[in-house]
C-alpha cells in the first residue's frame, strides 16, 4: 500500500501530498509527529527502531514518530500510531513544534515539521516487531548524558528533538 505525507509550508499550511519515500529522497518538507512517553518516575519510554527499517534501522529513538495521513488530524495520527507500534493508549498532550533537516543513510533526507505530543502512562508496552525491536525506560539525566558520550545509537531527531523537550519541561516546571 502506498504511503504519502502531507507536504506543507514553513507555517504547516498545507500545499499537497507526495508518496513518502520520494518526499524522503527529495527531501521535501512535510508533517510528521513524536512522541516522548513518561512514566510517574519521570523516565522516558524510548524505542529502538527494527533492524529492517528503510532507514535508521535498529537505532534507539522516542518512544513513537511517524507522518499523519492526508486529511487525518495529527493528533489523531499519534494516537493510532503509538497504539500500533507499541501497542499503547494514552492521552497525549501536545508540546511544541519545529522544522529540521538532515540527511540519512540510504540517501534519504528527513525534512519534516514536527509536531511533539507527550503523554504518561505506567503501562508496559506490546512491540510490534515490525516497527520495534525492543524497548526501554530512562531518566532523562541518562539520556542526556547518553546522547553526548554515544550519538551513533541514537536517530538524528532525537538528538535535535531533545534540546527542545528539555527547554518545555523545563518550561513546565
Amino acid at each position: 500500500m502506498e504511503e504519502n505525507v502531507i507536504l506543507v509550508d514553513p507555517k504547516d499550511n498545507e500545499i499537497g501530498v507526495m508518496e513518502k519515500m520520494q518526499a524522503h529522497e527529495k527531501g521535501e518538507l512535510h508533517r510528521a509527529f513524536s512522541i516522548f512517553i513518561f512514566n510517574t518516575k519521570g523516565e522516558i519510554l524510548l524505542q529502538k527502531r527494527d533492524s529492517k527499517k528503510y532507514h535508521s534501522g535498529g537505532l534507539w529513538s522516542n518512544t513513537c514518530c511517524s507522518h499523519p495521513r492526508p486529511g487525518e488530524p495529527t493528533k489523531l495520527a499519534a494516537s493510532r500510531r503509538l497504539n500500533e507500534e507499541m501497542g499503547l493508549n494514552t492521552v497525549l498532550f501536545p508540546a511544541f513544534s519545529f522544522i529540521y533537516r538532515s540527511e540519512l543513510d540510504s540517501n534519504l533526507i528527513e525534512h519534516e515539521l514536527d509536531h511533539v505530543f507527550v503523554g504518561y502512562t505506567n503501562d508496559q508496552p506490546t512491540m510490534n516487531p515490525e516497527e520495534v525491536e525492543d524497548y526501554k525506560f530512562m531518566s532523562l539525566t541518562n539520556l542526556e548524558y547518553e546522547l553526548l558520550a554515544s550519538p551513533e545509537l541514537y536517530t538524528t531527531w532525537l538528538k535535535i528533538c531533545f534540546k527542545n523537550l528539555l527547554s518545555h519541561l523545563n518550561s513546565k516546571n
